[in-house]
């Protein structure tokens, strides 16, 4: 009698077993065909989904979605890089083309024998402006280019913000009386800062020239310490700004100029933006009334 109850218990056992296997046979063979559907229709939000109670197959369903999710974030972040490259592409070839056309249009004019002495002057200095343009086209492109690996070539060291600004303003003298802006400069000496001196300049040259790319009639230079940083603020007038555009102003693809008729290509923010932070400081904008403030924040020399 007790050796047909061992019986029966092994038969009973091997049946739950049995069941349990087909059970999860069952189930592995739906999450294969949900994966199947999944991969036909990867643009859906479908999930790997398990109707067992076995531990290891609900975690290796959970591994399995977390990995499709990984995915998909990928695949949007690629899209999205991709739809940014061609719109970059678009606006490099419109940048390059544009002088290019005004050089070779000029330089057709320029061989007019009727062309008197001035006239020639005044071609030949429209030509050498456009040519100056390129270059700094050129420049930006190239310097964008490099951006990824600048934070290997960074010397950190001690460095005077304030003289930085002033040998800066030095340099555009020319082009601010030329606009005939108002400047007033904020000349007190500050404590150094941490900072790489290349990286530096071409901050301070970037925030100046968006100033005079786009103030209306004045520009005001501080300089403003704290306990940790050294802040750079830069005000200038502008004739409109929509506000709702602010938080976009240091994308790479961004421009206050949409119609990209104007000289300024509005890769300089996004260079600002990319360097400081690579110093361990950073950018910041805002927009009061029709004065646009920039600052970036430098770290302290210890």
């Amino acid at each position: 009698m007790s050796s047909w109850l061992i019986i029966i218990l092994l038969i009973s056992l091997l049946l739950v077993m049995v069941g349990i296997s087909l059970v999860l046979h069952w189930d592995i063979k739906k999450m294969t065909k949900q994966l199947e559907e999944i991969i036909e229709n990867f643009g859906t939000n479908e999930v790997v989904r398990t109707n067992t109670h076995n531990k290891n197959l609900a975690r290796f369903a959970a591994k399995i979605n977390q990995l499709i999710h990984l995915f998909k974030q990928d695949q949007q972040h690629n899209h999205t890089r991709e739809m940014n490259l061609k719109r970059e592409i678009t606006n490099i070839s419109h940048d390059l083309r544009t002088p290019l056309t005004s050089i070779k249009g000029f330089s057709e004019l320029l061989s007019n024998p009727s062309l008197t002495e001035a006239e020639k002057d005044e071609y030949l200095a429209v030509v050498q402006k456009k040519i100056d343009n390129l270059t700094n086209v050129v420049d930006l492109f190239y310097e964008l280019s490099q951006l990824d690996s600048f934070d290997k070539k960074m010397v950190m060291e001690k460095n005077f913000l304030d003289q930085i600004v002033v040998e800066a303003m030095l340099t555009f003298y020319g082009e601010f009386e030329k606009k005939q802006l108002q400047v007033q400069i904020d000349e007190h000496a500050v404590s150094p800062i941490l900072a790489d001196k290349k990286a530096t300049d071409r901050i301070v040259a970037n925030i100046i020239q968006n100033a005079l790319a786009y103030s209306k009639s004045t520009v005001t230079i501080d300089l403003i310490e704290d306990n940790e940083y050294i802040r750079l603020r830069v005000t200038n007038d502008v004739d409109t700004f929509n506000v709702a555009e602010l938080q976009r102003i240091f994308d790479r693809t961004f421009r206050m100029d949409s119609s990209r008729t104007g000289e300024q290509l509005g890769l300089g923010l996004h260079i600002v933006q990319q360097l400081i932070e690579k110093q361990g400081g950073n950018a910041v904008a805002d927009v009061t009334g029709d004065e646009f403030i920039l600052e970036v924040s430098f770290k302290k020399w210890e």
